[in-house]
């Protein structure tokens, strides 16, 4: 009888590919996915651990899971398993525990045996790094020199598939435990990256390229190319409808990057622009390579050459000794900026990290209140946005049905809500925005795209 398996991802879109590379290595081996956690042999958790909050929500998943289906075999992998191998190996119902060292040979691993790991598959891993535990693989994420080939998979209950093109970060941010966890920067080949897209063009209308810091994609390859010259070769050797990018550090949007995005239609006008404070300060404290003129120098580009563009970015509030006035810096600075859209969190400790030995923790009812004026303030910004479409028709990807109705997300990333009862998903489509209602925003499709993908 085949065996099941599901697979429950956490956190950023590396994680997201690297969910579905797995899922599909799993499926190549003769093992059947389910989306019913309780009905599975196997359970694969794919964590995230920027922060303790996403730390939590893995264990309670692990708990919970444990609880439902008593019999699963529960895996546990991503940056979590990287970080914390030995506290996740004694949750009740871990059975594997492997970090992202050897996240790409979970399915060598576990298909031919989904009981046990046995001695032999333990030598033969041994040179990787430490063996925590007789179930548990983790090595030195320092050692890794590429970014391993896996199987192209589906993104389960997804429109738009996530491509890994680069993996790893070489910055060394005060508050940031990702580097650890992930090792140093380095790039799929373009060869790579194409291939894999290939694989997806027929069947999905947008992909995302995302990586733990997108922009220095190819600093580690042959000739050292640039993000941008990644773009040309894939618009030129894929037919995919559109390239949207995900998180690109300030300094790596380029004017060459921006005009290119400009002129294409096959890339989405959308540009996100990790921030973390608007005080020159606390960026210091932060390690942090840009200031704020920086920073704002890089959004005029954006208004200059994509001026309908979303423009979205990452702001920690409570960064240790963030005072008063830092806040209000922060603040005032997203007042002035075209941002459309923020993702707003609080600094969260993490251990190993400069930040953490930091005098002057800010107390949480403090990152509380700052984290609700800055989202009361997005919000306000979002609304204006949206409510300056109302009229325009903007190029959308359909998306999966949601709350009963079709929707749509458009190249400058707003959600819309269609008027038509039902709407194939992963179309490219014209949408011509009608209303902004009670927070949500309608329109109607005026006709697809000549290329229908899922």
């Amino acid at each position: 009888m085949s065996r099941l398996f599901s697979i429950k991802n956490f956190g950023c879109r590396a994680t997201q590919a690297d969910g579905a590379g797995i899922a599909a290595d799993l499926a190549a081996r003769g093992l059947h996915r389910t989306e019913d956690h309780a009905a599975a042999d196997v359970v694969v958790l794919n964590t995230c651990t920027v922060t303790a909050e996403a730390d939590r929500d893995a264990r309670q998943a692990i708990r919970r899971i444990h609880r439902e289906n008593p019999g699963a075999e529960v895996l546990v992998t991503g940056c979590y398993a990287q970080r914390s191998p030995q506290e996740l190996s004694n949750i009740q119902g871990v059975k594997w525990v492997v970090g992202n060292s050897h996240k790409h040979e979970i399915g060598e691993m576990i298909a031919p045996r989904l009981v046990q790991i046995g001695g032999a598959l333990q030598q033969r891993h041994a040179y990787h790094g430490e063996i925590v535990a007789g179930t548990t693989l983790v090595g030195d994420v320092a050692e890794l020199r590429t970014v391993p080939s896996m199987p192209v998979g589906d993104p389960l209950g997804r429109s738009r598939p996530n491509v890994k093109v680069q993996d790893g970060c070489s910055n060394r941010c005060a508050f940031c435990v990702i580097p650890s966890v992930r090792g140093r920067s380095r790039s799929a080949t373009a060869e790579a990256v194409i291939r894999e897209i290939r694989a997806l063009q027929d069947r999905y209308a947008e992909i995302v390229l995302t990586g733990i810091n997108l922009g220095r994609w190819g600093r580690d390859l042959d000739g050292r190319p640039k993000f941008v010259e990644l773009l040309r070769a894939i618009l030129s050797q894929t037919t995919v409808g559109r390239i949207r990018l995900s998180s690109v550090e300030p300094m790596d949007w380029s004017e060459d990057l921006i005009e290119f995005m400009a002129g294409s239609e096959r890339i989405a006008k959308h540009v996100h622009v990790p921030l973390q404070s608007g005080s020159d300060a606390v960026l210091r404290r932060m390690r942090r390579k840009y200031r704020v003129r920086h920073y704002e120098g890089r959004l005029a580009l954006v208004r200059r050459w994509v001026p309908l563009a979303a423009i979205g970015a990452d702001v920690m509030v409570g960064f240790p000794g963030e005072t008063d006035d830092e806040f209000e810096q922060t603040r005032a600075f997203v007042e002035r900026m075209p941002f459309t859209y923020l993702h707003v969190f609080s600094y969260s400790s993490r251990e190993g990290t400069e930040a953490a030995d930091m005098d002057a923790q800010v107390p949480k009812s403090v990152k509380r209140e700052r984290s609700r004026v800055l989202r009361e303030l997005i919000d306000r910004k979002n609304l204006e946005f949206r409510r300056n479409l109302v009229g325009s028709t903007v190029s959308a990807v359909t998306l999966a049905a949601g709350e009963g109705t079709s929707r749509a997300l458009s190249e400058n990333f707003v959600e819309i809500h269609l008027k038509s009862e039902e709407t194939e998903p992963g179309l490219l489509t014209r949408v011509r925005i009608e209303s902004v209602e009670a927070g949500r925003t309608v329109g109607s499709s005026v006709g697809h795209a000549a290329m229908p993908v899922c």
